[in-house]
């Protein structure tokens, strides 16, 4: 049986454990856990995916998305820690390249090099046929599949067999642990047509080359 505190000992012993909980709520602040693969909101919204993240030549918490995901300024909150409240900001957005710079509060966020099957320790050039190249989207998760390479000659992306569908953009693409590039569309039917994706050394050259946020970026 479970017995009410009782008297004055009982109810000082109520309320000062009442406040204690209280005190330990209040201090406890949220953190998001946010790597390449993690499921992001933006604006409340739109879902994407985290293509990496890191810090920038000036020390800043920096990650990579989709260009389409958002505008300067969008708010990022994370999927899997919503309590965290807003964690970061887009401050840049490239829609030729279809890549974006956020700006991640460091206090609220867990910057990790390991999100589901995908653990990224380095960046690399585009993959060339017939490597096999493997993606963490936020909603299909960890799929592998041919790359085919830069189909049209443009030295600016890679077509690849894997599964995608909405939701999945920004999705870090590696070879290994080395981040290649990452999801930025797929061709006629999800999961069954190849899927686009801008190469990494593209999206860094043009990063470096405007300078500011991100300029330096290396993953964490």
């Amino acid at each position: 049986m479970i017995r009410k505190l009782a008297g004055v000992a009982g109810a000082f012993a109520l309320a000062l454990s009442t406040v204690l909980l209280s005190a330990g709520t209040a201090n406890a602040e949220p953190s998001a856990v946010i790597g390449g693969g993690s499921g992001i909101i933006i604006d409340d919204m739109y879902e994407c995916t985290v293509t990496t993240i890191g810090h920038d030549n000036a020390g800043r918490l920096v990650g990579l998305t989709a260009g389409h995901c958002g505008d300067p300024g969008a708010q990022v909150y994370a999927e899997a820690a919503r309590g965290a409240g807003e964690i970061g900001k887009f401050v840049y957005s490239n829609h030729e390249l279809d890549y974006a710079v956020i700006q991640f509060d460091p206090d609220k966020v867990v910057p990790v090099n390991r999100i589901g099957n995908v653990t990224i320790t380095g960046l690399g050039g585009p993959p060339g046929f017939p490597m096999i190249v493997c993606k963490e989207g936020r909603t299909t998760g960890n799929t592998c599949g041919l790359s085919w390479g830069d189909v049209f000659g443009s030295g600016i992306e890679t077509w690849s067999q894997m599964c995608v569908v909405e939701g999945d953009s920004g999705a870090p693409v590696v070879v290994g642990s080395t981040l290649v590039g990452m999801v930025n569309a797929y061709l006629a039917i999800a999961c069954f047509g190849p899927e686009v994706g801008t190469n990494m050394s593209t999206i860094m050259e043009n990063i470096n080359a405007r300078g500011g946020i991100g300029a330096g970026y290396y993953p964490i």
